[in-house]
């Protein structure tokens, strides 16, 4: 079994956000960067399944040497490889090209991604990378599992459930619930160091979206607190305040 798992590097949630250069640049000072939640699920459950089945996972991501310690946490979590993608990550398009370009030489069974990053929350990167490579790709896979041959994955639809099944290669974006993420063991920090991390040059590809400013959402507004035997009171606040109602 040989499994790709891709990794972005995201601020921690509970960085405080600030904006640069009259709100057009992200400020990463003292920023805690850590690996995107949802692509850490991903590797964790792909960990699981190689325990049962062997097998190879290797973790990829579009970034500059500063990611370099995150691949080497998913080293210590249970990757067994690297392969870091010398570039700054600008959009989805840039970011799923530079994936699907080395993951196509990869001959992976198959591939993980995050839902989505906890910072743009765009969705997208799984998709086009999928589309590139001309393999199916099921999104938002909170339940997966994987017996050499094929997978079986079931997630919520409008009104019930859908068990999808699919034979490799493909790719599938992995949500939350699909398992719990592992703390690495001493062993596994021990071990990161020594395990082999390839860079590679990024490929040709286009950038459509450009930041044109940021701006942080509107600040809480003061809490009214309403006496628990008092509902007429609450009625009337969520009818011509709230209006909820």
């Amino acid at each position: 079994m040989n499994v790709l798992i891709c990794i972005a590097k995201v601020p921690d949630t509970t960085t405080k956000i600030t904006f640069t250069e009259n709100n057009t640049q992200f400020n990463t000072e003292r920023v805690q960067w850590v690996i995107n939640p949802l692509d850490e699920f991903a590797l964790t459950r792909a960990i699981e399944i190689k325990e049962a089945l062997g097998g190879t996972i290797t973790v990829m991501n579009v970034g500059l040497a500063d990611t370099e310690p995150l691949i080497r946490k998913a080293f210590a979590i249970g990757a067994d490889e690297g392969i870091r993608i010398n570039a700054e990550p600008t959009d989805c398009y840039f970011v799923a090209t530079q994936i699907a370009h080395y993951a196509k030489e990869g001959n992976y069974d198959y591939i993980f991604a995050g839902r989505e990053t906890t910072d743009y929350e765009g969705a997208q990167v799984g998709g086009i990378v999928a589309e590139i490579m001309g393999i199916p790709f099921i999104a938002g896979v909170p339940k997966f599992d994987y017996d050499g041959t094929t997978a079986t994955m079931e997630r919520e639809i409008e009104g019930g459930k859908e068990v999808i099944s699919v034979n490799p290669p493909f790719l599938a974006s992995i949500q939350e619930g699909v398992t719990e993420p592992r703390i690495p063991s001493m062993r596994g920090i021990m071990s990161a160091r020594t395990k082999p991390l390839t860079v590679v040059e990024p490929v040709d590809a286009g950038s459509f979206v450009k930041i044109k400013s940021y701006e942080l959402p509107p600040s809480k507004g003061e809490c009214k607190y309403v006496e628990a035997d008092n509902a007429e009171e609450l009625i009337n606040l969520l009818h011509t305040e709230a209006k909820v109602i």
